[in-house]
């Protein structure tokens, strides 16, 4: 699998896939959705759908695919090449999300968060095959969050689509479990050799499962935390983990904006409203104050 354009550019996202079948321009297609990654503190998040003619459903069933989860490293690995060498009827999309666009995307003024933005992934990658010409007639995912609001959204977008969704859909329909098996091979390649831009001394490659509440992943997130910069790249820093480690590790920032301890901090929004004598008279803003400017009471 070539991962070069996220070695390119690895804080944004970068989307592959194979070419498609021509059966599968030519004959109604059931498409899968499933992701790997969503909650590691550590790495991208890679959605993924793979497709096949529903003709074909009992070949791509033969191939033994399951649930990604279930399956060890060198087992998935086969089977994508499997999957590969059967690129006659069966095809797959991946979109592989950065730890720097999931965090950024959370922590943005506008919250955007995990569930809204793997939905919205989701969306694109099935559009995606339908711009590429493939017949999308069933598509079956594995759900985030509920699944009949999950479900309705995407049947509203659309509607001429049987679309199904279903928790643990990656163990109960083979065409979620190939996505689940592309999306976790992505996964693994891009962590096993993601392109660090910062200068790492002592760089350690053990980190664990890259989940929250492994000790070992914690360890390494104290490690390699620099007090000023933060962490790099590879660690989604919206992570309340990681949160918690910048705020024990790392020093601490005063914006100039910041209230200090001698001027008024942010009131209730009805104290705007109320002639209280207690209330302290506001300080102009900052622009003001160093060009000595006033309020012109009279013209």
């Amino acid at each position: 699998m070539d991962l070069s354009e996220l070695d390119r550019d690895s804080t944004g996202r970068c989307r592959l896939n194979s070419p498609v079948p021509a059966v599968c321009r030519k004959e109604p297609c059931a498409l899968g959705v499933d992701e790997a990654g969503r909650g590691p503190v550590l790495g991208p998040m890679v959605y993924a759908i793979c497709y096949c003619p529903l003709s074909r459903l009992a070949d791509l069933e033969a191939l033994k695919v399951a649930d990604s989860k279930t399956l060890s490293e060198s087992e998935r690995d086969r089977l994508f090449v499997k999957m590969e060498e059967d690129g006659d009827f069966v095809g797959w999309a991946l979109d592989v999300l950065s730890p720097n666009l999931i965090s950024t995307s959370m922590l943005g003024r506008v919250k955007y968060n995990l569930n809204s933005l793997s939905h919205d992934t989701a969306i694109g990658l099935v559009q995606y095959a339908l711009d590429q010409g493939v017949k999308v007639a069933q598509v079956f995912v594995d759900t985030v969050g509920p699944p009949e609001t999950y479900q309705e959204r995407l049947q509203q977008h659309f509607p001429g689509i049987e679309v199904t969704v279903k928790a643990k859909a990656d163990a109960l329909y083979p065409v979620v479990s190939a996505a689940s098996i592309c999306a976790k091979v992505a996964r693994d390649q891009a962590v096993k050799n993601w392109p660090f831009v910062e200068d790492l001394q002592g760089l350690d490659a053990d980190y664990g499962s890259g989940y929250p509440n492994d000790p070992k992943t914690k360890a390494w997130l104290r490690k390699h935390v620099e007090p000023v910069f933060g962490f790099p790249q590879f660690v989604r820093f919206s992570w309340r983990t990681a949160q918690s480690i910048l705020e024990t590790e790392a020093e601490g920032v005063l914006w100039e904006d910041s209230p200090t301890g001698d001027q008024e901090g942010p009131r209730r929004i009805m104290s705007y409203f109320s002639k209280s004598p207690q209330t302290l008279p506001r300080l102009p803003h900052r622009y003001f104050q160093e060009r000595g400017l006033q309020s012109a009471t009279t013209l």
